[in-house]
């Protein structure tokens, strides 16, 4: 007997490929999702109980392409009780435990996924089974608790997401008596920051800004002392206008993908302050708690942006290297506990070294080159990426928001037709240089003859 060759196989369950598998299961295609864990889990590091995400309930994980689908939050909300509660709190950003036990709740509905497989290995196959298909089929292979599985597919779609990146080497730093860990790990090591003398939060962003707001509200009158270094040049709100929000569009992301690499680049640069910055409610709760604190004449601590990171070294405390953006110059800061609140960076599987001569990538940098359409492979019809593509898609790679509608365009791209209407143009502005607007023809009769003299 053939083995059995499925249409679609994506590597990791986060919001993306959950997204994908529930858009996917009312269409037909024969689609398996494969990850190393043994449920979903979402930042439950930083499930602090009244964070919320920053996007509005509608960008879940089906709404936007099928706002029918039986997938979407707001049914989540009725099965479970909720939608009432919801409505009246007139709220349209979900906790985000909210948002985690929804995924959760579809995790458990949609078929399809196989939890507790680590995909290690996927090769071209070359036997009869493949001989016998018009295009390539893939070989996976994962690691399973009772040994390996592989299975065949004809498209390969990856959302493996990102990780934890610190500047700095945090197992070299943590232990005899110090802790350091990145903010994904901050609700599991809660406890241990709060016994230190001092804690020290470094990043400019949002869970930056939640870590520090958790770490003084909870250290009360005999806390550590809780100190902020950010490298921004001020902390910056996130931005929330509605012509800014704009970006987040067909037409935006259309102008920045045919935009030269170095361009991309910059305004990549540029734009952090965008979507990287601080809910500014958040931002009016640190300084309301530091105004109490002062009333009761309590140290705030160090709160100081324009500061980078140069190095750590543990010397039975931690000992921060770092110089003001400013004026250049260097001074050293000592921390019982540190929090790198640094981001996340896309990190190249090695389960595609087997296929690496069939990965198109950027000269000189090895990133992906990243179609229009999110395909990766040379032929640029087999291989999709999920939230890989910011260098080359711009802001909207890891937005919440945009998943449903690039899950619409990697299905059209299998399927072969529009399964969800793809929007081209949703925002009034335009980008880059606007097209020639052909003049008016004029009216001969009511043309003025020219005056004679």
């Amino acid at each position: 007997m053939s083995e059995r060759i499925h249409d679609l196989l994506g590597v990791g369950i986060g919001p993306f490929n959950l997204g994908l598998a529930c858009l996917a299961e009312p269409v037909g295609l024969d689609a398996v999702f494969l990850d190393a864990r043994d449920e979903f889990a979402w930042h439950h590091g930083l499930m602090l109980d009244d964070a919320t995400i920053q996007v509005p309930f509608l960008a879940d994980l089906v709404t936007l392409a099928d706002p029918t689908s039986p997938y979407s939050f707001l049914n989540f909300l009725k099965e479970s009780g909720r939608l009432y509660p919801f409505y009246i709190r007139e709220d349209f950003q979900p906790l985000r435990s909210e948002y985690d036990a929804y995924c959760r709740w579809a995790s458990e509905r949609v078929g399809g996924l196989r939890w507790g497989r680590e995909v290690v290995d996927v090769r071209r196959e070359t036997g009869a089974v493949a001989r016998a298909e018009e295009g390539p089929v893939y070989r996976v292979t994962a690691i399973t608790g009772d040994g390996t599985e592989s299975h065949l597919a004809r498209h390969l779609v990856l959302g493996i997401g990102t990780r934890p990146w610190s500047p700095v080497d945090l197992d070299a730093l943590d232990g005899d008596g110090a802790v350091a860990l990145h903010a994904a790990d901050y609700l599991h090591r809660r406890d241990e920051l709060l016994d230190r003398d001092s804690v020290t939060v470094v990043g400019s962003g949002q869970s930056a800004a939640e870590v520090y707001h958790d770490l003084l509200s909870a250290s009360g009158d005999r806390g550590p002392r809780v100190d902020w270094v950010t490298r921004s040049p001020r902390f910056f709100p996130m931005e929330y206008t509605k012509l800014t929000l704009e970006m987040t569009s067909p037409e935006y992301i259309d102008h920045f993908h045919a935009l030269p690499r170095d361009s991309r680049d910059r305004m990549l640069r540029e734009q952090r302050s965008l979507y990287k910055g601080i809910n500014a409610d958040l931002i009016n709760q640190i300084h309301d708690l530091l105004y109490r604190r002062s009333a009761r004449g309590l140290e705030g601590g160090l709160l100081i942006a324009a500061t980078s990171l140069e190095g750590a070294r543990r010397d039975g405390v931690i000992r921060l290297d770092l110089r003001c953006e400013d004026t250049g110059r260097p001074w050293t800061h000592h921390t019982d506990g540190l929090v790198m609140a640094t981001g996340y960076s896309p990190t190249p599987p090695a389960f595609l070294d087997g296929i690496a001569d069939e990965i198109d990538r950027e000269d000189g940098s090895g990133r992906y080159r990243v179609a229009r359409d999110h395909t990766v492979d040379r032929a640029h019809s087999r291989i999709h990426v999920q939230n890989a593509e910011e260098h080359t898609h711009g802001l909207t790679a890891p937005d919440l928001g945009m998943g449903a509608m690039r899950n619409s365009i990697i299905l059209r791209g299998i399927c072969g037709r529009e399964v969800y209407p793809v929007e081209t143009r949703v925002a009034f502005q335009q980008f880059g240089v606007p097209a020639v607007r052909p003049e008016p023809a004029r009216d001969p009769q009511t043309t003025r003859p020219q005056e004679t003299r």
